[in-house]
């Protein structure tokens, strides 16, 4: 899990998965809809660049377009 958030008072929790394929590492949150990946050659350079991906996304559009999915079950 990390959190993410605009400042130290607005924190989210996000699930994390790194998967490994042939060819490197890929990882995104579970839960978030849209496209928000990241990649790397390592697992920690994947878990990096989706950080990466996710604060860049908040920046961009705002917290709000981050629509979180309910768990199932």
């Amino acid at each position: 899990m990390i959190l993410l958030g605009k400042d130290a008072d607005y924190m989210r929790q996000y699930k994390i998965i790194v998967e490994k394929h042939p060819d490197g590492y890929v990882a995104y949150p579970l839960g978030l809809k849209g496209v928000v990946v990241g990649q790397g050659d390592t697992y920690k350079e994947a878990l990096s660049d989706v950080k990466s991906a996710i604060r860049f996304h908040i920046e961009t559009f705002g917290e709000e377009f981050l629509e979180v999915e309910p768990p199932n079950g």
